[in-house]
């Protein structure tokens, strides 16, 4: 019997392939086009537990066992999703976000063992998505992986649906993914335009962190409400770099998208 949601399972030096099988039930594959993740650990077990869960879901995988070896093979395959354990030689999974950050908005999943809250804020704050730690649930990974990918590939859907939206100084084009402040590009990942996004289609409205949380990594998944503000920050820091500050703050309450003018 699979373990439950975000239960933890045992080291995965005691237990190869063969055992995953037993523990790790597939979805229904939501994949529906070739799909390549870049696995970056100095664990080859870990490595192998994890492209294990993510071919069963028909995802492609493409390894690296160091920083280095990742940035490479990055720009080598141009997957759709990284997944980078922070504690790697060479150089750190948090250097080699850094340097994907100055480029791409890929998705950027932590995957360490260091457990602290600061540890897991300073990951986002520098531009992953999510942070899981170890020992894991493989069918946690894949929900988040899954999850990531859907925000990453969101698209308007039905024929009337709107394309541009424009709220003072604010503009999110729904097409390109991109969000301008006073016509200035502001660079956000699929996570943090997902957020602004959500917020910007109702201007004024107040939404609390459990809402934001829902609609950043769902039901199946549980984050604090820190990881929600660790976003909204790095959301707030972008803009002001264009200078503008579109989300505004209702204490004790949660965020809303303010007039932006």
């Amino acid at each position: 019997m699979p373990p439950a949601l975000g239960t933890a399972v045992p080291p995965f030096r005691e237990f190869g392939a063969d055992s995953v099988q037993t523990a790790f039930r597939p979805y229904n594959s939501l994949v529906t086009r070739a799909t390549t993740v870049l696995i970056a650990d100095d664990d080859p077990d870990i490595r192998e537990v994890v492209r294990f869960a993510l071919r069963r879901e028909n995802i492609d995988c493409v390894e690296a066992g160091d920083g280095r070896a990742a940035l490479r093979i990055f720009e080598e395959s141009q997957p759709d999703l990284l997944i980078l354990d922070i504690l790697m030689p060479e150089l750190d999974g948090t250097e080699v976000c850094r340097r994907v950050r100055v480029r791409s908005t890929v998705p950027v999943l932590f995957l360490s063992s260091k457990t602290d809250e600061i540890d897991r804020i300073v990951g986002l704050e520098i531009g992953a998505d999510d942070y899981i730690t170890k020992p894991f649930s493989p069918r946690e990974l894949v929900a988040r992986v899954r999850a990531a990918l859907r925000r990453a590939a969101a698209a308007p859907v039905g024929p009337a649906a709107q394309t541009v939206m424009s709220h003072g100084k604010l503009r999110i084009d729904l097409e390109r993914h991109e969000a301008t402040w006073d016509a200035k590009p502001v660079p956000l990942t699929a996570l943090e335009f997902g957020l602004l996004r959500a917020m910007a289609a109702h201007p004024g409205r107040v939404f609390s962190r459990d809402a934001l949380m829902d609609m950043a990594y769902g039901e199946l998944t549980h984050v604090s409400g820190r990881t929600i503000d660790s976003h909204i920050r790095r959301i707030r820091e972008k803009f002001q770099e264009a200078g503008g500050e579109p989300i505004e703050t209702v204490r004790g309450v949660g965020y809303r998208v303010g007039g932006c003018a």
